[in-house]
């Protein structure tokens, strides 16, 4: 029982040591209050959370509380993360995502759906195969993709898992794979009629005949994904590179220039720029200075950029070769093994406690058996009037003590009546409690019951346990 006590005690503190940082913190209920304006708006307008400062604290609050909602502190990394990204700072978001990703423990102990969020895993998986992408690290970014799909497909949700697999396809367009996207875009083909998804999946076919310098087919592709109204940057850098590739400098100058108009993609534009800068015709050198300028200053841009992305992709390489983190199987399986120590110890207690209770109890039978037997020797239970002198209290006590070991002295000391101390009498010689109504003149069963129970009370014992009580009473045979 201490033990059990102590263990309790030492999860008591564990608890208060995790909710104690949370002081300096929003409340949890505000912090999830905040969680939820964000999935709001992720869901109706596609926008994370315009509070902040709010959000930053909710991701810092849920931090300490991510042993008890981990759902929620995933969530709060995904907003979180998905800002930072937005504001440029990849480093910051990619810490947040991985977090994210470490949030729900138990899922690692009991691997289940309902324990772990898994839409949200899914999300925060593709927000770092874009981060991936973006630094230029395709065989990272597929295998993010990847276990983004893997975690759509947990719960069903079959449009982001089929828009994972066309970035999975995007991917393998970029390392030059054209059987694994050919078959990851079958795939989507074959099993997806969404518009948007295989709208998607025309940018891949452009982008990965352009990387297989299939150029023609590159250009078909891009007008198809124009002519469908979407990606329209995208289609265009496609042509006007296809073009650049084919030496058709016109038709390339015009989509570059088209890029420029459309797009504030830094690589889209520096694309674009480098196609223009490379047009030695029809051009004159104003024009070609301002364009090698404009282009000196994107590449600054994209140099810097992919210095963050360089730190962010260096995170998520620490994180994917990380040595497991055995300290928490190790504390569970410490907290599991005192727990059965505890109960083991409290079930040998009280195994060992009934056992000394039986030892005693049959102990107190034996010597009850034989103090009854001798007293029963000396006093006629047929004729009690005559053998205690009943009628006549202080005859009775006196003859009571002589054979029973001053038995009626030892129940006057212990504040019983005269009717009190007969009732102990008559049950110390093993008569039933409708002879003892007989005999001290009490109706039947209510009135003798009350009284055995009264009788109990100003001893100290229960009704049960009185004849036990009284047996100690006596002198051993």
């Amino acid at each position: 029982m201490h033990n059990c006590k102590f263990i309790v005690i030492v999860l008591l503190c564990a608890v208060m040591q995790l909710g104690l940082p949370c002081c300096s913190s929003m409340p949890v209920r505000d912090a999830h209050q905040v969680i939820a304006i964000a999935d709001s708006l992720r869901v109706n307008e596609g926008a994370t959370c315009d509070d902040s400062l709010a959000l930053a604290e909710a991701y810092s609050t849920l931090g300490h509380w991510r042993l008890i909602y981990p759902n929620d502190y995933a969530r709060a990394c995904y907003y979180y993360g998905r800002m930072l990204r937005d504001r440029n700072d990849q480093v910051s978001a990619m810490r947040a995502f991985i977090s994210g990703t470490h949030a729900p423990y138990i899922q690692r102990v009991v691997p289940v759906p309902w324990f772990t969020d898994y839409h949200i895993l899914g999300r925060i998986y593709t927000n770092m195969g874009m981060i991936a992408h973006a630094s230029i690290d395709f065989a990272h970014s597929y295998d993010m993709y990847k276990i983004s799909a893997e975690k759509f497909l947990c719960v069903h949700d079959t449009i982001a898992y089929f828009y994972a697999i066309n970035a999975m396809a995007f991917e393998q367009a970029m390392l030059k794979d054209k059987d694994k996207t050919l078959a990851l875009l079958g795939t989507i083909e074959n099993n997806c009629a969404d518009y948007e998804v295989r709208t998607k999946t025309l940018e891949t076919k452009a982008e990965l005949y352009l990387c297989m310098q299939q150029y023609d087919s590159a250009i078909y592709y891009a007008d198809c994904l124009y002519a469908n109204g979407n990606h329209e940057a995208t289609g265009l850098l496609i042509k006007a590179q296809a073009y650049s590739y084919l030496s058709l400098k016109d038709s390339a100058v015009l989509y570059a220039q088209r890029v420029l108009v459309c797009s504030d993609d830094l690589f889209n534009r520096n694309n674009a720029l480098y196609i223009l800068a490379n047009d030695d015709e029809a051009k004159d050198k104003k024009a070609a200075l301002e364009t090698s300028a404009d282009r000196s200053d994107v590449q600054k841009l994209i140099v810097i950029r992919q210095g963050k992305l360089s730190q962010a992709m260096q995170l998520l390489e620490q994180d994917l070769h990380r040595l497991p983190d055995w300290r928490w199987y190790i504390a569970l399986f410490l907290i599991v093994t005192c727990i059965i120590i505890a109960i083991a110890v409290v079930q040998v207690g009280k195994k060992r406690k009934l056992q000394m209770q039986e030892r005693v109890s049959t102990l107190a039978a034996t010597q009850a058996n034989s103090i009854i037997e001798s007293v029963k020797l000396h006093i006629d239970t047929t004729d009690i009037n005559t053998t205690l002198h009943w009628k006549d209290y202080a005859s009775m006590k006196v003859s009571a003590d002589l054979f029973m070991g001053g038995i009626v002295s030892k129940l006057e000391a212990r504040h019983l009546n005269e009717t009190e101390i007969r009732f102990c009498i008559l049950i110390l010689l093993d008569l039933r409690l409708n002879q003892i109504a007989k005999i001290i003149h009490y109706a039947y069963p209510s009135g003798i019951k009350t009284l055995k129970k009264r009788t109990a009370d100003k001893l100290g014992t229960s009704a049960p346990e009185l004849k036990e009580y009284l047996l100690h009473l006596l002198p051993e045979a």
